[in-house]
Formats: C-alpha cells, structure tokens, sequence
C-alpha cells in the first residue's frame, strides 16, 4: 500500500491539478459559453473532502498540488483548504502547493496565500488592452487583475502570466506581451487554444494560432535558446536571450505531451480524469460518501491503472477532431 503511484506506462504520477469550483466571475469565449449553466453546489465536493482526497494522494506520492478552477478564489472558504494543504507543505510530504487564477481576486488573497506557503502563481491574462480584455472575458475588469499582479509581487509570489494564442485577437499584441512581462520580471507560457466544450458562436478553426507560426514571430526579434528543464508536462520552454526570461509554449494541438506526463486531474465533483484529452474517468465521491465503497486508496490506485498514453487533440483537415464536450472549466485549467 505504500508504493508510488505508477501508471501502466511506467510514469510516476506525482502531480495534481485539483478543480475546486465550476464557477468563475468571468465568462472567457474560448473557455465557456456566456449563460453557463453551473453545477448545483451540492454535487460539489466539501472543502473537507477535497482535503481527504488530496490528502490521500500525498500519502501515495504526490510531490505537487495545483488547485485551479473556474475560478478558485471565487469559492466560498477556500482558504480553509489551502491552509489544509499548508500542512503537507510543513511537513515536507508536499514540495508545492500552487493556484492557477484570472487575477480577479488575488489582491484579497495574495498575503494569506503567502503566508501558508504559496510561492508561485499563474495568472491567465490573453491582452494587455482593456477593451479587449473586457471583449474576450465578457464580465472582467483588467485594472482588478493588474491590481492582483501588483498584490502578488508585493508579497513575494513568483507569477506567471499564461496567455492563449487567439489568431486575429492577440497576434498584434505578442512583442507588447513578452516586453511587458520581462519588465516586471515575469515568466510567459503561450498555449494553444484547446476544444474543449461547446462554445456556440465560437469558431475554433478561426481562433487556432498554432504556436510554430508564434514562436517563428518571436525569433525576428529575439534569440531563442531551447532550455531541457522539463516539469513533466505539456511546456516547452525557451530562453529569449536579450530579455533573459523564460517563454513556454504549451502546444496540444502540435505536439503531442505526453510521454512524460506526470499529473491527473481531480473535478470539484470528485471525477478523476487521468489524461485532459480523454472522457475516460473514475467517480471518486462513493469512496467518500458511500459505505460499501472501496477505499479510497484502492479507488484513485485502480483509476492510476486506466491512465492512458495519450490524447486525441487534432485541427487537422479544418476539423475539431478529439474535440471533449465537457467544459476546461469543470475539468480544471
């Protein structure tokens, strides 16, 4: 009972990206359609049980924990859950605890995150312009995540910005993106923008920039030196030489990630997904509620077992193929 996780594969699994909430305070056009229909809150996981399931995956290995959303820090107490957390950190069960956000809240939570631990932080921002930015996410305010940033920084968290290619939305704005970052000492990740829900009106060929075309863009500019960290999942990363920060490029569509993937993903309804690109799932929630359930352990161990080599994502023949119905925002970011 005490061996690592180990997929049939032969790749440890030591990375979770736990969802946390379906909802968010934004409404993204790549990400969810404008009049989300949002999960009934007693179909979510208490934050209690959020905590056993994590908890139960550090005693099989887990070395780091992202907690993502929707929005995370939109849910109601979440940091109670963080400061759980902060205990395997404490511990040294645990080597990471961080949070992927759109920034809309951080200037609230920066300083407690902080404080039980949180060292970095991903922030999703696409544009630096504020009609835009209130264009492609519907309801946010860029100045109230530019505050957050601020906040962030102020307290020590390492950030970093991760921006979605969007051909005809933010293809002008990638040199005013890397300099804007570099001057404020910022990582950059890139990423494709992956079919995953029904967008209605969005068009998804139409919105696909595929990062060769980006990353061509960014070398008449600057010199690129291909860097071998790897952190077992989907980013490759680059040294821009004049600036010296680091840009990833995270590139479903393109290259396929997966040989050394690491990570599962756990939905605020307690659906254990074991690879972003495939339906297949394992319901943990009975061996939280129900009696007669097997264990939990057992449970996530025979889920590890069903881990698949890899995804379907393809655009090619100007088709979605692989496309997932289900929403990032329900699965996690």
């Amino acid at each position: 009972m005490d061996a690592p996780l180990i997929d049939p594969f032969q790749r440890p699994v030591t990375y979770l990206r736990v969802s946390v909430t379906d909802r968010c305070d934004f409404r993204c056009s790549y990400c969810m359609s404008e009049d989300m229909t949002f999960l009934p809150k007693r179909q979510l996981l208490t934050l209690e049980e959020l905590d056993t399931v994590s908890t139960a995956f550090v005693r099989l290995g887990l070395r780091k924990l992202r907690v993502t959303g929707g929005e995370p820090l939109v849910r109601r107490g979440i940091m109670t859950y963080f400061a759980a957390m902060a205990r395997h950190l404490e511990s040294g069960a645990l080597d990471e605890l961080t949070l992927t956000t759109n920034g809309s809240q951080l200037h609230r939570f920066a300083g407690e995150l902080a404080g039980l631990g949180v060292r970095r932080v991903n922030i999703s921002l696409d544009t630096l312009d504020e009609a835009k930015f209130a264009r492609i996410t519907r309801w946010g305010r860029l100045p109230q995540v530019m505050r957050g940033i601020e906040a962030a920084q102020a307290e020590g968290l390492r950030v970093k910005i991760n921006a979605v290619a969007l051909k005809g939305f933010n293809e002008d704005e990638l040199f005013d993106m890397v300099e804007w970052c570099a001057a404020r000492d910022m990582d950059l990740t890139f990423i494709e923008v992956m079919p995953m829900g029904d967008m209605g009106s969005a068009d998804r060929i139409e919105q696909y920039w595929p990062l060769a075309d980006l990353r061509a863009q960014l070398a008449t500019r600057y010199r690129l030196t291909d860097l071998a960290e790897s952190t077992g999942g989907p980013a490759r990363y680059v040294r821009l030489e004049e600036t010296g920060q680091k840009v990833g490029f995270i590139t479903p569509l393109t290259h396929n990630f997966c040989e050394s993937c690491n990570r599962v993903r756990l939905t605020c309804t307690g659906e254990l997904y074991m690879c972003l690109g495939q339906e297949d799932r394992a319901d943990l929630r009975p061996s939280l509620r129900e009696p007669t359930a097997p264990p939990l352990e057992d449970a996530i161990r025979a889920a590890i077992a069903r881990k698949p080599k890899g995804h379907d994502f393809d655009y090619s023949r100007q088709q979605v193929a692989g496309q997932m119905p289900r929403h990032m925002s329900h699965t996690g970011g």
